[in-house]
């Protein structure tokens, strides 16, 4: 994929390459010469996606630069460092092979054309530190996006535990009013009936609750038969006496029949913005965390007017919240608040599930 930096880094190369053309007077043909540094300097746009093809015409088109008669070979060609690069952040298994052939080869052909242990060695420690650093880069990456796979598998293990917690409370409701009405039947069959209206309820709701389980149970710990967190458990994190800003939450709409497990994520979202704003944002003075809720969905508002710490990638906290949104059919955001702070704004539907 390009972005507009590869647009704007060949358009650099390319400028350069012709003013050196034409300003040098060394060089016999400053046109040929130009052209074939602006040709190869348009591989650095595949460079990410064919990385290994992009080598091999960048290469073969500063050999044919020195190869041909007269000087045509410009400083510029120093761009085609890039590309090695590339090929080692980006390419494949069998490309990372193929390249390290051609950068061998490149050598083999300079010490056939004469050069001396000084320039060969000069070349060595061009090439290796770029190889060395696309080869860090691709593993910081990697490294991150396992730590990222990370954040998001505890997230649906967290979600498949409040599931769980709901689907365990309503299945132990349901084995006391079947113990009750078996317990009545025999004198009182109003009784008996009432337990079985409020057994085909319960079993409604767990029904509901297991087609969104995920297929992911607790790893050997006995599963808890209290109901989960609900809305009204928001306003608790208000309450908590800890240094730092102050949290004011705020509910409005229909806030009394939300699903379990809606509650119980938007719970978690709200204590997770609070801590991430406790924990980063610089002078903040306080956390405002609004709740609104219709027909349709929830929504959630979590605002600070702390200072924003800049960062190069999102937090796994953030991955985390966007994670459990999406797994319960909503969304998340987070970013800078237009007056400035950090807001973090998520929309969960009542009953849509996309597990």
């Amino acid at each position: 994929m390009r972005v507009w930096r590869d647009w704007a880094l060949v358009a650099t190369v390319a400028l350069i390459a012709v003013l050196e053309a034409s300003l040098r007077t060394d060089l016999a043909l400053p046109l040929l010469a130009a052209i074939i540094m602006v040709g190869a300097a348009a591989t650095l746009l595949w460079r990410r996606t064919r990385p290994l093809l992009m080598l091999v015409i960048a290469f073969g088109a500063v050999a044919l630069a020195s190869l041909l008669p007269g000087n045509l070979l410009l400083y510029t060609t120093v761009f085609v460092l890039l590309l090695p690069y590339a090929l080692f952040r980006w390419g494949n298994g069998r490309d990372l092979v193929v390249g390290c052939g051609i950068l061998l080869a490149n050598l083999a052909v300079s010490v056939l054309r004469g050069s001396g242990l000084g320039d060969l060695l000069g070349e060595v420690a061009v090439i290796v530190p770029v190889v060395m650093l696309g080869v860090a880069v691709r593993y910081r990456a990697h490294a991150r996006m396992r730590e990222l796979d990370r954040a998001r598998l505890l997230e649906r293990e967290m979600l498949a535990r409040d599931l769980h917690d709901t689907v365990a409370h309503h299945v132990s409701a349901i084995a006391v009013r079947a113990q009750a009405g078996l317990a009545t039947a025999a004198t009182t069959a109003e009784a008996a009936t009432d337990a079985l209206r409020v057994i085909e309820l319960e079993a409604s709701k767990t029904l509901a609750e297991m087609r969104a389980m995920v297929r992911v149970l607790r790893r050997g710990e006995a599963p808890e038969l209290a109901p989960g967190r609900a809305l009204v458990d928001i306003q608790q994190l208000a309450s908590i006496e800890q240094a730092g800003p102050r949290v004011v939450v705020r509910m409005t709409g229909d806030t009394g029949h939300v699903p379990p497990t809606v509650a119980a994520a938007l719970y978690r979202l709200s204590q997770e913005s609070i801590t991430n704003a406790r924990r980063h944002a610089r002078n903040a003075s306080v956390i405002d965390v609004v709740v609104d809720s219709d027909g349709e969905g929830v929504r959630l508002r979590v605002t600070n007017d702390g200072e924003v710490v800049p960062a190069a990638t999102p937090g796994y906290g953030i991955t985390g919240m966007v994670e459990r949104a999406l797994l319960l059919g909503g969304t998340c955001e987070a970013g800078r608040a237009p007056g400035g702070g950090w807001v973090v704004s998520a929309v969960l539907p009542r009953g849509g599930w996309t597990l």
